[in-house]
């Protein structure tokens, strides 16, 4: 597949936001082939030279490119549920230009050849960038380490059993000694499996419905387990997709103690409670489960006070007969690409979080805890961008997105943020404006 260098393109009469300097304001951003060239608030006095393309934002927002640090791709194993051309088109259709993909895959992400694969197939298709973690132990299955130093020389950014806490502590114990080692991170998914036996959160609404429950407990014992155990090794560890109070009281007091620790939580803990369960609806049967509002508050508050440094999609994509079931035998997971920026900007219309504070959330602080040079609209950068109108109403329909997923507990919610161009190295990948009436070209959307 060839790809077309872009040229130097200008972004003019455009909202700058810009999380890792603060800057929200007027402006223009100059591109040249992948890179930006320039970015401020008057770059051509009104008058772009002859040979740059000119692309009018219409006072729209113009933002650094999304980093999701938690996504699953299913392939290779499981195209049915989703293919690497699939969750790309849905991820430049929300402003991600970065994904990080988990290695539940078939094979799994225990050895270099299945990291390159993945590698491989995305330059090939050419839109958003992937990169992969390596597993922790061989198949994930909690017992033996893999080779992590080959993994991360294979380009691992970081380390994680997935969907799967290691639960045996001298596992644990000694792969946070070994990444202490070498710099490495170890991403914990935080229930303790002895515990997470259920199918939904624990409390009345559970045993109203006569479904199993998985108490909060299972989450907050396991970090305070592993926190003891980053104490003991000095490892450097995040808890990904916390749910619970506790759980932001558990790392806000790691940090204070000066522990390498940090967090990410889902639209789905800080959008959602128990009650989206509703009447056995397993579009929102997820894992960790939605939990009770006083949670969702503290969730919320967490992001506030920046104890949770970044927010991640946590899509986990399904077939529509493993969800189409009786909700203790459907399937974990939802599909949270498409709907990542539009339900985080909730954050900002509700009055929790400004908006550049939602965006640090979403690009530079995930990209500076995976080592990335991405997130940022800076002179010498990727050009990585995204731009959205961050009030314009939609209603999510799940039967409409470009995910093979059409499983989301967010569907039929209306939401405010529309993305209208997402830019990879400088290529627009994703379009809904058109050159010289951005609105008027909406229908005629595409991707490519």
């Amino acid at each position: 597949m060839s790809i077309t260098k872009p040229g130097r393109i200008a972004y003019i009469n455009a909202r700058i936001l810009d999380p890792a300097s603060g800057f929200d304001g007027p402006g223009e951003l100059l591109t040249s082939g992948e890179e930006i060239v320039d970015v401020g608030r008057k770059l051509f006095d009104g008058k772009p030279p002859s040979d740059v393309t000119v692309v009018d934002c219409e006072g729209q927002c113009l933002a650094p490119g999304l980093v999701d640090m938690r996504v699953q791709l299913r392939e290779p194993g499981e195209e049915h549920k989703e293919t690497l051309e699939s969750a790309s088109e849905a991820a430049v259709a929300s402003g991600v230009t970065t994904m990080v993909c988990l290695p539940n895959t078939n094979p799994i992400m225990d050895d270099e050849p299945t990291l390159e694969f993945v590698a491989r197939r995305a330059r090939m298709l050419a839109l958003t960038k992937v990169y992969c973690y390596g597993a922790v132990t061989k198949g994930l299955l909690g017992k033996e380490l893999a080779e992590m130093g080959l993994l991360a020389e294979a380009g691992a950014l970081a380390f994680t059993d997935a969907t799967r806490a290691i639960a045996d502590a001298q596992v644990m114990r000694r792969a946070l000694q070994y990444c202490a080692t070498f710099g490495l991170m170890i991403v914990q998914h935080p229930e303790e499996p002895t515990l997470a036996t259920g199918v939904m959160n624990a409390g009345e609404i559970a045993t109203r419905m006569g479904l199993a429950g998985v108490p909060r407990e299972a989450e907050i014992i396991m970090l305070e387990r592993d926190i003891r155990l980053v104490a003991m090794t000095n490892g450097r560890y995040h808890a990904a997709h916390i749910s619970t109070a506790d759980s932001v009281e558990i790392i806000a007091r790691a940090k204070a103690d000066g522990l390498k620790v940090t967090c990410d939580t889902a639209p789905f803990y800080f959008a959602l409670n128990e009650l989206a369960v509703g009447d056995y609806r397993t579009f929102a049967k997820l894992s960790p489960p939605v939990r009770a509002e006083a949670d969702r508050l503290a969730i919320v508050e967490g992001l506030k006070n920046g104890v949770i440094d970044a927010i991640a999609s946590d899509h986990s994509p399904q077939d529509s007969d493993s969800k189409r079931l009786p909700f203790p035998q459907a399937a974990f997971g939802g599909s949270g690409l498409e709907t990542l920026l539009a339900v985080s900007l909730d954050l900002h219309h509700n009055g929790d979080m400004s908006l550049l504070d939602v965006l640090r959330r979403l690009t530079v602080a995930p990209a500076e805890l995976l080592g990335l040079e991405a997130g940022r609209l800076a002179k010498g950068r990727k050009a990585d961008l995204t731009i959205f109108n961050p009030d314009e109403g939609w209603k999510v329909i799940a039967d409409n997105f470009k995910s093979k997923s059409k499983n989301s507990p967010f569907d039929g919610r209306p939401v405010q943020g529309r993305v209208l161009r997402t830019v990879v190295d400088g290529r627009t990948v994703f379009n809904l404006m058109a050159d010289a009436h951005p609105r008027a070209g909406a229908k005629k959307a595409q991707a490519r």
